[in-house]
């Protein structure tokens, strides 16, 4: 989640709605200068015991962030408390339960995307070797209860932890409990942020199937392959999703702000300080008329940091953000922008890959994405007006194959000569098997480790 570190209060009060598309407008960019953000987070334990280090403990969270000023790295506080770390490679930050995540800065190529998670994944693991800390690539803790489990203090934290239950019954689990792989990326007018949505929300339950890494909750198997996906579909219904109206016509930035400005608020951040506004709304808040700050109307950073608070499957900011993966190795970490740069940043493949889609009716749509988080690759997907049905397994190597052509097309070459292809082996490599990793995990379980899944932390970065 988003790390605040000021509060403007030099930051214009808004005057009107029609401001609100500005956001995304001014994140129109020329194909030349198209970037790769990718965000990864990871589940720390202690080596000792596997339990969850709190904040203030001796060699905890805390201290692991600090830790990192020895690799150039510089703390941002919130309330006196560290609370993340800036650095050339992005920041790093505490997900609610201490989960780690880096979110990497905006760059060229693929190649520079895996050079920056490696280097971040040596320097924790370095730490983590002085301080017995380990690091787990999985979409959700495989044994950890709620109770068992630390929070971070972050205010606008505190809030979300209040909030969940009332509108959800899950929402504490997506918090406390689950890791994710994210990858933000670009486009250059209203009309290419259109196609590149509709392709990317159409399969993002692809995405989801092939990261599927989630298949155990307090050391049993749960019944899904993806269950921090599955979390999802009950945390927030104002606020989570497929969007519907992502797919109607006439969809565009005006349309997004009419979503956001339906999506409940969580927070005001003034003076350094969270102010609780969950469940308010920001339409009231741009008539002066929200009662934690009467008489106030939204600052541009206001809308920003709303703009943050809505879950959908792709969300839209001044990038899109393509957020259906589960957590996982360090390999499939560079898999995932792999497979949507390839997808989304070269025109032919775009194309070929909202060909695919373009017929797919919502309903269908949803069917899949409510039925991926336990069926996987085997999720039936919806019918074409051609009449081809079938499941993602029989479209996932297609969907491959044209990410496969759009990275050859770009030429993005390493000092080895190589394109950007290979980052896409373990997806290939995945749809060959036809096993996700959750599959896999579950083999293990009922094999070689005879029912006991701590030895799923001998898995490790």
């Amino acid at each position: 989640m988003s790390t605040r570190e000021t509060s403007d209060q030099l930051d214009p009060e808004i005057e009107s709605v029609s401001q609100l598309a500005e956001p995304m407008a001014l994140g129109e960019k020329p194909r030349a200068d198209w970037r790769i953000g990718t965000e990864h987070e990871k589940l720390v334990y202690d080596r000792a015991d596997f339990h969850a280090p709190s904040y203030d403990e001796p060699g905890g969270i805390h201290d692991l962030l600090m830790a990192l000023t020895e690799f150039g790295w510089e703390p941002i506080e919130e309330g006196g408390k560290v609370i993340a770390m800036r650095g050339e490679d992005g920041t790093v930050s505490l997900e609610p339960a201490g989960q780690l995540e880096l979110s990497g800065a905006p760059l060229e190529n693929l190649h520079q995307t895996c050079n920056e998670t490696g280097r971040h994944l040596e320097q924790v693991k370095a730490i983590g070797a002085r301080t017995c800390k380990g690091f787990l690539g999985l979409g959700m803790w495989p044994d950890k209860t709620r109770e068992a489990l630390p929070i971070m203090p972050k205010g606008r934290y505190a809030i979300m932890l209040r909030h969940m239950p009332r509108v959800g019954s899950m929402g504490l689990d997506m918090m406390l409990r689950t890791c994710t792989i994210q990858v933000n990326l670009d486009y250059g007018s209203e009309a290419d942020m259109v196609q590149k949505f509709r392709v990317s929300l159409a399969l993002q339950p692809l995405a989801t199937a092939l990261f599927a890494n989630s298949p155990f909750t307090e050391g049993k198997p749960n019944g899904f392959l993806s269950y921090r996906s599955h979390i999802w579909s009950d945390t927030d219904p104002h606020r989570t999703g497929m969007l519907p109206f992502v797919f109607e016509e006439g969809f565009g930035y005006e349309r997004y702000v009419d979503y956001m400005l339906d999506v409940p608020m969580y927070f005001v951040f003034r003076d350094g300080k969270y102010i609780d506004a969950a469940g308010l709304s920001f339409r009231d808040f741009m008539a002066g008329k929200l009662s934690v700050l009467p008489g106030e109307r939204p600052r541009m950073s206001d809308w920003i940091d709303h703009l943050s608070t809505a879950f959908p499957e792709v969300r839209l900011k001044t990038f899109l953000e393509m957020r259906g993966a589960d957590g996982g190795p360090w390999n499939r970490i560079c898999a995932l922008p792999a497979l949507w740069v390839g997808l989304l940043y070269d025109q032919t493949a775009l194309d070929a890959a909202w060909d695919l889609v373009k017929d797919w009716d919502m309903e269908g749509r949803e069917a899949l994405r409510n039925a991926v988080p336990k069926l996987g690759l085997d999720a039936p997907i919806p019918q074409s007006v051609n009449g081809r049905g079938g499941t993602l397994r029989d479209i996932a190597g297609e969907v491959l194959a044209i990410a496969r052509s759009g990275l050859a097309a770009r030429g993005r070459l390493n000092t080895m000569g190589d394109n950007e292809t290979g980052f896409l082996e373990p997806l290939t490599e995945i749809v060959k098997s036809g096993k996700v990793p959750a599959q896999r995990l579950l083999d293990l379980y009922h094999g070689e480790w005879a029912g006991d899944v701590t030895r799923a932390y001998e898995h490790s970065f």
